[in-house]
């Protein structure tokens, strides 16, 4: 099904100007997003890009042992594949979705790049997003490396609460430990310890944000420099800085 003419959620192809995105959206294909669907394999072959409009999806490295790490998410203001931009036509990760039920909009490689040499202004928004992503790398390795778990949780809670409609959160403990690289119980130890201070309620794969200001407290440095890097290069688009209709 391809994209509707409408401008898309995404906010990426949102923050083209409309030559730009009217010479994209006929290479643009809209489909669903379910929750555990692989979006990329690592050391594969990059098939498709995908420039999600709902939904969360998390890259991981995977260990010789197969066990999986977080190292990113993406939600509507980014996209899957950014090594096709860079030249590298495998990714170094896995993405798979992690909070479905939403859509994206994908095109190939090949032809998004041959829209990009045609339209510099989508390869520099493109390459601007890149730079983003990297930040927020970087201060997953920073808050890995020098923050409490506490901290580390509440980063990827208000992560996850940014790219999200509402206050509801639909992540299990297993799925957050993926993230934290920690056992699925010690998420939950974490958890219940924030709910206790009013902070979130947790139920079976829910979490509620309860109160945001006092989770962004908890999480301190480590929450925000890559939001800001996005807002100065790109738009704003956490939800402290969204205007009243969401964007």
């Amino acid at each position: 099904m391809a994209a509707s003419a409408q401008r898309s959620r995404n906010l990426l192809l949102g923050s083209l100007g409309p030559r730009d995105f009217d010479c994209l959206e006929p290479s643009l294909e809209r489909v669903p997003l379910h929750t555990d669907a692989i979006m990329l394999k690592p050391n594969a072959a990059i098939e498709r890009i995908y420039f999600p409009e709902t939904g969360v999806i998390s890259f991981h490295e995977i260990l010789q042992d197969g066990s999986r790490v977080g190292v990113a998410i993406i939600g509507f203001e980014g996209f899957t594949g950014w090594p096709a931009l860079l030249g590298i036509n495998k990714s170094a990760h896995e993405a798979s979705v992690a909070i479905g039920g939403g859509t994206a909009l994908g095109v190939s490689p090949n032809e998004l790049l041959r829209i990009c040499r045609e339209r510099p202004a989508i390869n520099m928004l493109l390459l601007r997003y890149i730079h983003c992503i990297i930040s927020q790398m970087g201060r997953t390795i920073m808050s890995n490396l020098t923050d409490a778990l506490e901290k580390r949780l509440a980063r990827w809670l208000l992560m996850n609460h940014d790219r999200l409609e509402g206050d509801r959160i639909d992540l299990t403990h297993e799925q957050l430990g993926v993230m934290l690289g920690v056992r699925r119980a010690t998420v939950t130890d974490t958890l219940h310890r924030l709910e206790g201070e009013g902070l979130i309620r947790s139920t079976r794969g829910k979490i509620d944000v309860r109160d945001r200001a006092r989770l962004l407290a908890v999480a301190g440095e480590s929450y925000g420099a890559a939001e800001t890097e996005y807002a100065r290069f790109i738009a704003p688009f956490s939800k402290c800085s969204r205007t009243p209709d969401g964007r």
